[in-house]
């Protein structure tokens, strides 16, 4: 089992930046691939933002060039830097931890709201 906590939603007019925490119970050195993931009112939840163990990144097509994500490898914490927020990023951004062993299996954090106003 992995436990996720997100922090760092909140609230930021247009343009403005947030930076979101997720913390793993486990050491990230051991899990493949750590995300975000976001779900706005009445929408499919969607990628944000990918990293694996390797470091390679992944992103969303509406957040390249706005968001970055990072991992500390030699701690628990994953990162998302969100920069020029537009109200559409408005969602509950989700932390997820996917462990391939044969299969894959994902953790989820229990989310974090982000509120961009226009």
């Amino acid at each position: 089992q992995v436990q996720l906590v997100e922090s760092g939603g909140g609230f930021v007019q247009a343009g403005g930046s947030l930076r979101l925490s997720c913390v793993a119970s486990i050491s990230i050195s051991s899990i493949d691939v750590m995300g975000w993931y976001r779900q706005a009112p009445g929408k499919q939840r969607e990628l944000v933002a990918a990293i694996t163990s390797s470091g390679a990144t992944n992103y969303g097509d509406s957040v390249k060039g706005r968001f970055t994500i990072s991992r500390d490898n030699t701690g628990n914490t994953v990162y998302l830097q969100m920069n020029s927020l537009k109200p559409e990023d408005t969602a509950v951004y989700y932390c997820n931890a996917a462990l391939v062993v044969v299969l894959v299996t994902n953790y989820w954090g229990q989310g974090t709201q982000v509120t961009v106003s226009s």
